[in-house]
């Protein structure tokens, strides 16, 4: 059976369009967020009318009551009024668009998966301090490419979320409604979408679901085993999962990361960001060659490195394994790239029968 196949012209035409409408419902929440959040009234103090705004529990004022004050308040209370509407109208354009795209086969993701990065990107973490590895990266590449990748390689019941304590990470406090997420983190999220989230232990780095899906948060081991641990936690609560450190991981936190947009099993798209997918089959090669890697994920591994790279060799041939980018994997890693792409097809040039 082959590892990947071409999409259909239909279920690209599907694709394309439902992708298209995620990214405007992106950027208008994007939007609502950025520009309108919080709210804006009159307050009197004193006998006189001032415009006050209030961003994150603090309200400031805007200055008295004047032509210019009410038009800044009938501007953001207009403008947010009509993002609203737009939102509320490209919802139910992906409400009309799931079914059509379950039955166009487009569904990919599990849909707990896909509900907690929805999470996690409104939170402003995906991409800021979380990104996705493992196996549920490979939704990411097989839309980079423009395939499908078969779906033996795609079944999985975790998924790993890389954690860079180094990213600065600014929680937006409206994205767990009736929680404080600064505090709840992680747990938090992953609550707002399943109730029956919970850590598998005191300090864990593992949440398991009622139905036995987990969500493992894991982080680069230090390169200076000296050196002060970095943070393991989003969340200041003892209950918030607790990243476990994994020897190699630094090399796909320091490698160029990437953005694709996947469909999940109701129909509906998500955000992806992952490494790029030349370290993802170097690092899965790296893991494969390891003498203490339980051998059943070795196969897995060695599977997975050579599916990534035959995707890149076929369909994304502008991605180099001698990229500079790719600088901050060892070059004794790298030089093995050869071990894991394909055969180059084509005529031969001997003249020679293949005895």
């Amino acid at each position: 059976m082959a590892d990947f196949t071409d999409w259909t012209h239909e279920q690209v035409r599907q694709f394309v369009d439902a992708e298209q409408v995620f990214a405007a419902y992106q950027a208008a929440r994007t939007e609502l967020a950025q520009r309108f959040a919080g709210s804006m009234a009159w307050k009197t103090v004193r006998g006189h009318q001032y415009l006050y705004r209030k961003r994150r529990a603090a309200w400031s004022s805007l200055g008295p009551r004047s032509p210019e004050t009410e038009a800044a308040h009938a501007a953001f209370h207009d403008g947010r009024a009509r993002l609203k509407q737009r939102l509320s109208d490209l919802a139910r354009r992906l409400d009309a668009m799931a079914p059509v795209n379950r039955a166009f086969g487009l569904g990919r993701m599990p849909v707990v998966a896909a509900r907690a990065l929805r999470a996690f990107a409104a939170a402003g973490l995906l991409g800021a301090g979380i990104r996705v590895v493992g196996t549920h990266a490979l939704f990411a590449y097989e839309r980079m490419a423009g395939l499908r990748i078969d779906s033996g390689h795609l079944a999985t019941g975790d998924i790993d979320l890389l954690f860079d304590a180094r990213a600065r990470l600014s929680l937006v406090a409206e994205a767990l409604p009736g929680g404080d997420l600064g505090r709840e983190g992680l747990m938090g999220l992953l609550r707002s979408v399943d109730r029956s989230f919970t850590p598998t232990g005191a300090q864990s780095f593992r949440a398991v679901n009622r139905d036995g899906f987990m969500v493992d948060l894991i982080q680069p081991l230090p390169t200076d085993r000296m050196a002060r641990s970095p943070r393991s936690r989003i969340g200041t609560s003892p209950e918030d999962l607790s990243a476990v450190e994994i020897e190699g991981l630094i090399w796909l936190a320091n490698s160029p990361k990437v953005r694709a947009v996947t469909i999940d099993s109701r129909g509906y798209p998500v955000g992806l960001v992952v490494p790029d997918p030349r370290a993802f089959a170097l690092h899965k090669a790296w893991l494969a060659a390891r003498d203490d890697r339980d051998p059943l994920k070795r196969g897995r591994d060695a599977g997975q490195a050579r599916l990534v790279a035959g995707l890149v060799a076929a369909r994304l041939p502008h991605l180099s394994f001698d990229d500079p980018a790719l600088g901050a994997i060892p070059r004794s890693l790298r030089d093995r790239a050869g071990e894991i792409l394909p055969e180059p097809d084509g005529t031969r040039d001997s003249i020679e029968p293949d005895w």
